[in-house]
């Protein structure tokens, strides 16, 4: 074997190897020209959902596709600020305590210029006591509470309970936690500093109008009396009074477990008591609206960044016929709002009591990277009839009622409760 001219002789045949590969050459080009326009088809679809994924999840790229990808001048921007502060400044700092702080300044932000009292953040750790607290992993001291602005305003005490026991009554206002000022804190926030393992204790600052004390409480387990029912007589009628306590998991299965054995016993109306009734989960507040009007809409909600969605009644009611009473005062909000308002919408129910509080905005807790959250605002919930319940314009929220009742502290009985059973004596004849 020998090299010749353009090619190897093998035996008697000479293979010119350059034109076959300047030949395939040309064929690869050609083909690879021919290929080009339906891979780009195919790659261009790939691309875009790649670059929509990796712009709203930009941690979890490498620091030279995050900057070539995403576009984030502001996170530039923070990153240089903090930079400077943590190589600069005279006192040694936390990169994440700043983090906690300049989140904590946005949601500030929203809540100020928006007056906006419920959305906050959760540091890490504020976080993960929320989260144990709402899973049932840590106990509490026995009572409901509501957002004031000196920190939690209490609105029942649950009976024996360790928070009776220790003499918090009904309007006491919770200014601290274990040294810890729950001023502008939400309920949740504050809540979360006071719950925890059975068998331990939490210092409670308590102001009782201008009396200041401090109480220590020992934390137990706590089984919430959602449902207190039982038959009442009014002006010769049967009448079967249910209070709800909150809207929490199961609430609409356990009123309808308290209601249907005082049907079956014949009453002649229903007084729903939802006074002090803080809320809870929209689901539940819908369901419970479903026990007395078995179709239709009960509540709208609308963001910016959320579709309008129309939440109808579920079918199943215990009666859509029976006279209904629904009691309210100022400490009646959220989920609890929803129902009263629904039914006072359908004209299935007279509302009796005070203006409700007027929350006509509902959150969502989205966990952050650092192990924190945000719990935003995200829209406002609407009547069937379109009513929002927040204060606007000057004008306050919430629900107004049919017929206006109210306690007196020093008086026996309950009023409000009697005016409402009155009323509905009054529908029955």
């Amino acid at each position: 074997m020998n090299g010749g001219g353009r090619g190897f002789l093998v035996g008697r045949l000479r293979i010119p190897w350059r034109r076959l590969a300047l030949r395939a050459g040309y064929r690869a080009r050609a083909m690879l020209r021919r290929l080009l326009p339906p891979i780009a088809v195919l790659l261009v679809p790939f691309a875009l959902v790649f670059g929509i994924w990796a712009g709203g999840h930009p941690e979890v790229l490498p620091g030279f596709m995050r900057d070539t990808l995403v576009d984030d001048s502001d996170g530039q921007v923070y990153e240089e600020a903090v930079d400077i502060i943590a190589r600069d400044y005279f006192r040694d700092v936390d990169r994440d305590r700043l983090l906690d702080a300049s989140i904590q300044a946005a949601v500030g932000e929203l809540r100020k210029r928006f007056e906006d009292p419920f959305s906050h953040y959760f540091d890490p750790k504020a976080y993960r006591r929320f989260h144990e607290a709402t899973s049932g992993e840590f106990e509490g001291i026995g009572m409901t509470v509501q957002d004031h602005p000196r920190g939690l305003k209490v609105l029942t005490v649950f009976e024996d309970g360790p928070a009776e026991r220790a003499g918090l009554e009904r309007d006491d206002v919770i200014t601290e936690a274990n040294g810890t000022s729950l001023r502008g804190k939400t309920s949740e926030q504050s809540t979360a500093l006071i719950k925890g393992p059975a068998g331990t204790k939490v210092r409670l600052t308590v102001r009782s109008g201008k009396r200041r004390r401090s109480i220590t409480v020992e934390r137990a387990s706590i089984s919430v009396p959602v449902v207190d029912s039982r038959m009442v007589r009014k002006g010769g009628h049967r009448i079967a009074y249910a209070s709800l306590a909150s809207f929490t998991s199961g609430a609409h299965g356990e009123l309808a477990r308290a209601l249907r054995p005082l049907l079956r016993r014949d009453a002649d109306g229903v007084v729903l008591d939802l006074r002090n009734n803080g809320g809870g989960l929209l689901q539940e507040g819908v369901l419970v609206a479903s026990l007395f009007v078995s179709d239709g809409v009960i509540v709208t909600t609308r963001g910016r960044s959320r579709p309008s969605k129309s939440y109808k009644a579920s079918g199943q009611a215990v009666d859509t016929e029976i006279p209904l009473v629904v009691l309210v005062n100022q400490d009646t909000a959220s989920a609890s709002e929803i129902v009263a308002g629904a039914l006072k919408d359908r004209d299935r129910a007279t509302v009796v009591g005070t203006r409700t509080y007027g929350k006509g905005v509902f959150q969502e807790v989205q966990p952050l990277p650092n192990g924190g959250a945000l719990d935003i605002t995200v829209g406002e919930y609407f009547t069937p009839k379109g009513r929002n319940l927040a204060p606007a314009d000057g004008k306050p929220g919430g629900i107004p009622p049919d017929v206006r009742a109210q306690d007196d502290a020093d008086t026996r009985p309950d009023e409000a409760l009697q005016r409402a059973l009155s009323v509905l004596a009054g529908k029955i004849e």
